[in-house]
């Protein structure tokens, strides 16, 4: 007889009941926060991180080791919100202020990598974004895709294997991410489909002009000097019709964030500036809050959006 979706979740989520019981072992006080978190996630979503976290073991990564990179995103957040709630400002404006640290440190990107990817099926509104993502995503295009900062690789493997494009491209500045990301599609196949990976700066990049059915650039724009920048690279790369998926925040601080985007208008008016438009948004408050209380608190604020060339 098959097994209910539920109970192949349960089947399969040794892993995730090890990750959870080595966070609450060495941080109590998420038990709260961890409980509503895994109520939140479908049997689906349970699979898909019951595999990731199966990947990171084949690996030879620790459970312990993995609830430590997530528990150092949840530190180093809890920090910067304390110094931004006192600020009124990220801690770091410039690139050359984290970039040793972070995107060149390989430690310390390789914990942030990892705890990133729990995040994104642990945190609601990381959730959020990635369900918008896989939800936005179209599923009978064919062509050329570009994921600029693909970080982890799970939003490219998702588009690798629920997409018809037939051929695949992230770039990232960091060698770490693109070594994680190298490993995770070399690992589940990404639906035998041809990728490339490429550790360099994507406004150097030598790229074709409209050469691009789909363009993914998901919470990069924070942690640049200039987004303004990497969206006109975006419409000059993307073909007159291609998917565009952008992600933000606003009001979040983190470790790399350094571009402080205070207003969902903000954020809009400099597409338009750079000639893209908006199809469809997600607009997702503090957990919690609503749009308004978030704004006048300073509380973080996840937004993404599909866009089109003008």
């Amino acid at each position: 007889m098959t097994k209910a979706p539920q109970e192949k979740a349960a089947a399969l989520a040794s892993n995730i009941r090890a990750l959870a019981d080595a966070i609450l072992e060495q941080n109590p006080m998420h038990r709260s926060f961890l409980t509503a978190a895994l109520a939140n996630i479908t049997p689906d979503e349970l699979s898909h991180l019951e595999r990731y976290l199966d990947f990171c073991r084949q690996r030879g990564l620790t459970i312990d080791y993995l609830a430590e990179c997530y528990l150092t995103i949840v530190g180093d957040t809890l920090r910067e919100q304390i110094y931004f709630q006192k600020h009124k400002k990220y801690r770091y404006s410039s690139f050359a202020e984290v970039a040793d640290n972070v995107y060149f440190n390989d430690e310390y990107m390789s914990f942030y990598m990892y705890g990133l990817a729990i995040t994104s099926f642990l945190w609601p509104n990381h959730l959020a974004l990635f369900r918008f993502f896989r939800d936005m995503l179209p599923r009978d295009k064919k062509g050329a895709y570009l994921e600029i900062g693909p970080g982890h690789g799970y939003f490219l493997l998702t588009a690798m294997e629920r997409s018809a494009y037939t051929s695949f491209k992230g770039v990232d500045i960091s060698e770490t991410s693109i070594a994680q990301t190298r490993a995770l599609l070399e690992h589940f196949g990404g639906g035998k489909k041809s990728f490339e990976l490429t550790c360099m700066d994507f406004l150097a990049c030598d790229l074709p002009e409209n050469g691009f059915d789909a363009i993914v650039m998901g919470e990069v724009l924070e942690h640049v000097e200039e987004p303004e920048r990497f969206l006109r690279q975006i419409a000059r790369l993307a073909k007159k019709d291609a998917h565009i998926f952008v992600t933000t925040c606003i009001n979040a601080p983190a470790v790399d964030h350094i571009y402080l985007f205070r207003t969902p208008e903000q954020i809009e008016k400099l597409f338009a500036d750079c000639g893209l438009k908006i199809k469809s948004q997600l607009i997702r408050p503090y957990e919690g809050k609503t749009l308004e209380e978030s704004l006048q608190q300073l509380l973080a604020i996840n937004v993404a959006y599909v866009l089109e060339r003008k």
